[in-house]
């Protein structure tokens, strides 16, 4: 299914609408876009309608205006009112953490439930380190179209050797033999990856614990104790600061990306769980 872009007084923004029922907003983590489908596992799309835009920077939501997490809150939020969602579940996942909360705080009238998948909830990353430094070179926006296009060129070539690549950054688990349906399943998501202006806004982003106070709906926090690209800090953070919030530890293989393993459908049943509740 293609994507479709609306304009609001806040700006254009870039969006996915999939199946019918109860409304689900997914906001995507660093480097994704709205066709992001990895976090759909599991929902039925004849009960659940699945709500995926471009955060600012990401895909065809240009990042200007909208820079801060709240503003891209009140961007998605004006998108709800474009397609007349009332009151909506938001899944805030990795880098989206802080515009998912933002929504949840600012807008509690349009927020039922919120979920925090391997969610950023505070600052990520110091300026000081190296995989800041990095990050910032090698997803520039001048160069990290053609970042994206060598790692799904030797993905395509090598995928079990991306594959490899890739799990060390997102799990802390001992790697065992990768099958090789997880390999797809990275490889796929893989495709649709572009950093745009988007991941740099996102890694200088920061969220004050009053914004995680004021949220209010119940809230499930999900995180893996083996995940190396948010520290499990910020699930027990959330946790604390949110009043109505449940925190699930999980020990899964793939730590960061907990869709993808054996042990996948145990996280994505809780979370499927936790909304029909």
């Amino acid at each position: 299914m293609k994507s479709k872009v609306t304009s609001t007084k806040l700006g254009d923004i870039e969006y996915r609408s999939i199946g019918s029922g109860i409304p689900v907003v997914f906001v995507h983590g660093g480097h994704s876009n709205c066709h992001e489908t990895l976090c759909h596992k599991g929902f039925d799309l004849k009960k659940f309608r699945l709500i995926t835009p471009s955060r600012p920077g990401y895909g065809k939501t240009p990042l200007r205006g909208n820079q801060t997490p709240r503003k891209s809150a009140a961007l998605i939020a004006e998108l709800l009112d474009f397609l007349s969602v009332e009151q909506t579940i938001v899944y805030g996942i990795s880098a989206g953490g802080p515009t998912a909360i933002e929504l949840a705080a600012q807008y509690p009238n349009k927020v039922h439930k919120l979920i925090l998948a391997s969610a950023v909830s505070k600052k990520w990353l110091d300026q000081n380190e190296r995989i800041y430094k990095t990050a910032r070179f090698i997803f520039n926006p001048k160069i990290e179209k053609l970042t994206w296009g060598m790692i799904r060129f030797f993905s395509r070539i090598f995928p079990k050797a991306m594959a490899k690549s890739f799990f060390v950054q997102f799990s802390i688990h001992p790697m065992g033999k990768l099958k090789r349906d997880d390999i797809q399943e990275l490889v796929s998501a893989l495709k649709h990856y572009n950093s745009g202006q988007g991941f740099l806004n996102d890694i200088d982003q920061d969220l004050t614990d009053n914004v995680l106070a004021k949220v209010k709906c119940p809230t499930l926090v999900i995180h893996s104790e083996n995940d190396n690209s948010v520290h499990l800090s910020h699930a027990r953070h959330a946790h604390k600061m949110i009043e109505n919030s449940k925190l699930e530890i999980l020990q899964n293989e793939w730590g960061h990306l907990f869709w993808i393993g054996a042990d996948a459908m145990e996280s994505i049943t809780k979370t499927i769980k936790y909304i029909d509740r």
